[in-house]
């Protein structure tokens, strides 16, 4: 749920953008200020109590998964969660998370908030998780104020009643929003470029027919085929291997699990109907980096060709 003006508040009333003009007359000390007046007042811990840790997890996994798909399709796109922004005569608000396309997300991002007249442009995509918070403001305030703003889509995903709301921007953009309406249970997303569902109680995103696994759906994944691969591996290295010594025997191991390592990402392409080609596949064969499989097995994850390994 956004944090958007609200009354009666116990917390400082939230700070209006200033015009470009202004905005380009304040020194940075008073940026600086300002800036800390607009996290300072969006940060009322009402909303946190009433939302709780579904709200938290929720939106903390969108921004997972959203950036963890991008980074691995090399496209650019700046994400980030609870961030004020601040578009000039307007309160500022901070949607649960916003993305802006074409934008680097730097690892020492020093951003303090989203500022238009700064960044010369507006976010193109807000979402809202909505759990035990205020309905009317995520779908109708919301809804009214960020298409006047020109935010090209606004999506909530209503955990409580398990539902999906999707909204874009016409072309011409008349100030207002059209439904994005599903297809076969998905809601698409032009900006993302991909697919919204809920599946077993869970939103999920799709690119095409392949969804989108977070850090921890990677991670316990990539674990169950190494477990297995070397425990193949273990066991028949000790039938064929038993009077090894134990320094042998612990570097085989390291060779079983970079062996696995690379078989699972040949069975991981081959298992979404992706041919690993003779260039490709001699590449896998003849790497002895953990960290470099490691990488290539997560980008097989979700990769569309052979060519997205690499």
């Amino acid at each position: 749920m956004a944090t958007l003006l609200d009354a009666p508040r116990r917390g400082p009333e939230i700070p209006v953008g200033p015009t470009e003009a202004e905005w380009a007359g304040m020194s940075a000390d008073e940026r600086e200020r300002f800036l800390v007046r607009v996290n300072d007042s969006l940060s009322d811990p009402r909303d946190l109590m009433s939302e709780g840790r579904p709200h938290k997890k929720a939106k903390t996994r969108v921004v997972d998964l959203l950036g963890l798909h991008f980074r691995a399709m090399g496209r650019v796109v700046y994400v980030a969660e609870e961030m004020g922004v601040v578009y000039p005569g307007e309160p500022a608000f901070a949607p649960d998370v916003l993305a802006v396309v074409d934008v680097e997300q730097p690892e020492d991002d020093e951003r303090m908030a989203w500022v238009v007249a700064d960044e010369k442009r507006g976010i193109d995509l807000a979402f809202e998780v909505l759990h035990r918070g205020d309905r009317d403001k995520d779908l109708v305030e919301n809804v009214a104020r960020y298409a006047r703003l020109g935010i090209p889509e606004y999506f909530v995903y209503d955990r409580a009643r398990q539902h999906i709301h999707g909204y874009r921007l016409p072309d011409p953009n008349p100030g207002r929003y059209e439904r994005i309406v599903p297809q076969a249970g998905r809601h698409h997303s032009v900006v993302l470029g991909l697919d919204l569902a809920i599946q077993g109680g869970t939103l999920r995103f799709f690119q095409g027919m392949a969804e989108l696994f977070g850090t921890d759906d990677l991670v316990g994944r990539l674990n169950e085929m190494v477990q297995s691969l070397t425990a193949k591996a273990d066991e028949a290295e000790t039938k064929a291997q038993q009077a090894e010594t134990k320094a042998q025997q612990a570097e085989t191991r390291a060779g079983a699990a970079v062996r696995a390592m690379q078989g699972a990402i040949v069975t991981g392409l081959e298992a979404r109907g992706i041919a690993c080609g003779a260039e490709l596949h001699a590449k896998i064969a003849t790497c002895e980096d953990p960290a470099t499989l490691q990488r290539w097995l997560l980008r097989a994850m979700t990769a569309r060709s052979a060519a997205d390994v690499e």
